[in-house]
């Protein structure tokens, strides 16, 4: 199958799915017109889809990934430098991090559906959980660093600010930007003048891929729990899980 855009031509192997009507919707999702499809190609393509098909001739999209992480940085901080002129530079740096990390921007992906316009290995393409959001994340900077590339930073910023600034009053009022430990031990002590505790529940699974289970405790009473591959990760999962128990996420 070939597909012109302009002076690009590509060769896409013949499957199942057809990834030029799929591309055509996805730049209307994008709200972006590619003068190069082949950009926007590159960026919903993972490393593992050209090890599985050598015949295809355009990149995967990592290098695309590098660029939209940049862009992506720029842009935010911009905004939260004018938005915030009061706030000082560590606070500013830990909102920019709560805006734009793995989390928020799989999730702005996820609402975008680039999901199902990925090309992936088969292999990858049943990954779920945490490995899925970092897949997704990264698409959603390799669309940003496509749309810079073809259109300018103004469009790529417009893109930028149309799926991701909207959530930043709710991460500032919440204070979300804080990790979820330090936020649940503040809240503990504001409400309830208790540090909480935690302790390991449970370990399962061999050495190399462990599962451990974490108890965040008020004195004698669990308030939450959480699972993670560290036992940091589970810290962190259990207070998330004690915040919301409480009540006090709102």
């Amino acid at each position: 199958m070939l597909i012109s855009a302009d002076k690009v031509t590509i060769n896409i192997p013949m499957l199942e799915r057809n990834i030029e009507a799929e591309l055509l919707k996805l730049q209307t999702i994008l709200g972006v017109t590619f003068n190069d499809v082949k950009l926007l190609l590159s960026a919903i393509t993972h490393r593992s889809y050209l090890n599985e098909h050598r015949e295809a001739d355009w990149e995967h999209n990592e290098r695309l990934e590098f660029l939209g992480d940049a862009v992506l940085e720029l842009a935010v901080t911009t905004y939260l430098f004018a938005k915030f002129p009061e706030k000082p530079e560590g606070e500013l740096t830990a909102i920019r991090a709560a805006i734009v990390n793995t989390n928020s921007l799989a999730i702005a992906s996820e609402q975008l559906g680039v999901n199902q316009y990925l090309l992936m290995s088969k292999g990858e393409a049943k990954d779920e959980g945490r490995a899925r959001q970092y897949i997704l994340a990264n698409a959603f900077e390799s669309c940003i660093g496509a749309i810079y590339l073809d259109q300018g930073y103004d469009a790529a910023r417009e893109f930028i600010a149309g799926r991701l600034f909207a959530n930043t009053d709710e991460i500032v009022r919440k204070r979300l930007w804080q990790d979820a430990k330090s936020r649940f031990q503040e809240l503990s002590q504001e409400k309830v003048s208790i540090t909480p505790t935690y302790e390991t529940l449970s370990q399962d699974g061999p050495d190399h891929d462990r599962v451990f289970t974490i108890g965040v405790f008020l004195r004698h009473e669990k308030v939450g729990e959480g699972k993670g591959r560290s036992k940091q990760e589970a810290e962190q999962e259990a207070a998330k899980a004690g915040t919301a128990n409480k009540g006090w996420d709102v």
